[in-house]
């Protein structure tokens, strides 16, 4: 699973999910063993359990960051044998 960012003890995932259940672009957090699962568009918590806190911080990391995590959604699923991706800066 490709580590696009990492800030504040929070690790932000995307990957390819050929059929799965997530059709829209979204991004999988984790913190201290909780995950979760946010919305690019609206930067909600779709799925799973987050500290409110670190759940702020995503949400705001989303919000300042849509562009870039909107193009490696885009480079992530172009259908090809080696999907790309890039790191995108952490909020600071």
């Amino acid at each position: 699973m490709p580590e696009i960012c990492r800030f504040l003890g929070i690790i932000i995932y995307m990957y390819r999910e050929v059929g799965g259940r997530h059709h829209y672009p979204h991004i999988h957090a984790d913190y201290a063993g909780k995950k979760a699962v946010f919305s690019i568009a609206t930067a909600e918590l779709m799925e799973g359990n987050f500290p409110r806190k670190e759940k702020k911080l995503v949400e705001a990391w989303i919000e300042l960051r849509k562009t870039e995590l909107n193009s490696n959604w885009n480079k992530l699923n172009i259908p090809s044998s080696t999907p790309s991706f890039f790191k995108i800066e952490p909020l600071r």
